[in-house]
Order: C-alpha cells, then sequence, then structure tokens
C-alpha cells in the first residue's frame, strides 16, 4: 500500500492535477482518493486500472513488480535439495492438481494435523 500511495501521489504531481482532478477522472470520492495516495486504502481492480490509465501509470510498477528486472516473484519455488524425497514428490504431485484439487488437499493436511494435535503423545491408533 505504501508503495502504490507513493507511486500514484508521484504520478498525480507530474501530472500536475489535484486530488479532486484524479478522483473525478477515476469516478471516486475526493477522500477516498485521499486515503489512497496517503496508504490507507487498496484500489478494487476496476479502479486501480482506471487509476492507470487517467495517471499514465504502467500497471506492474504501480505494484512494485518491475518485471524485466526481478522476474522472481513468477517462480514457483523449487523443493528444497535437503528435503525428504516423499515430500519432494508430494509437492511436485501437488502442482500438477487443479485449484479445487489443492483445496481438498490442503482441507485433509490441516484435518491430520488438527487430528494428530489433539491425540495424547504415544497413543496410536
Amino acid at each position: 500500500m505504501v508503495h502504490l500511495a507513493a507511486v500514484v501521489r508521484e504520478a498525480r504531481k507530474t501530472a500536475e492535477l489535484t486530488q479532486a482532478d484524479v478522483a473525478d477522472r477515476v469516478g471516486i470520492v475526493t477522500e477516498v482518493f485521499g486515503r489512497l495516495e496517503r496508504g490507507y486504502l487498496l484500489p478494487s481492480v476496476l479502479t486501480f486500472r482506471r487509476l492507470c490509465r487517467v495517471l499514465r501509470l504502467d500497471a506492474n510498477i504501480a505494484l512494485g513488480l518491475d518485471v524485466e528486472k526481478d522476474p522472481s516473484w513468477l517462480k514457483v519455488p523449487e523443493p528444497e535439495a535437503d528435503d525428504p524425497p516423499a515430500l519432494r514428490r508430494l509437492v511436485r504431485t501437488l502442482r500438477r492438481m487443479d485449484a479445487a484439487q489443492v483445496a481438498v488437499m490442503l482441507s485433509t493436511a490441516n484435518a491430520l494435523v488438527r487430528h494428530t494435535a489433539q491425540r495424547p503423545e504415544g497413543q496410536a491408533e
């Protein structure tokens, strides 16, 4: 939020516009734009798109995602080399699943962890 606020404020000043000017062009209330520019509020996706268009901002730069210099946020982390082989296989399998399948697996894993934590130590089923 802080980065976005600073970029928006600088772009507005460069364009020699007031907060009211930008708010009017984006279609939001001036007070809302002021909170956004001070870093107290994140815009909706639609408002963000309008804001980028009005202020002629590159969305990646506004969000701090400089793809050319640092594409690391796009990379999927590889399993750690010292992870057990079974964990590495599990991670590879999870990556081939769709979002619904991953959600089921996450729910199952959380239930298993909760169940295991509730059993007294040394008790097996």
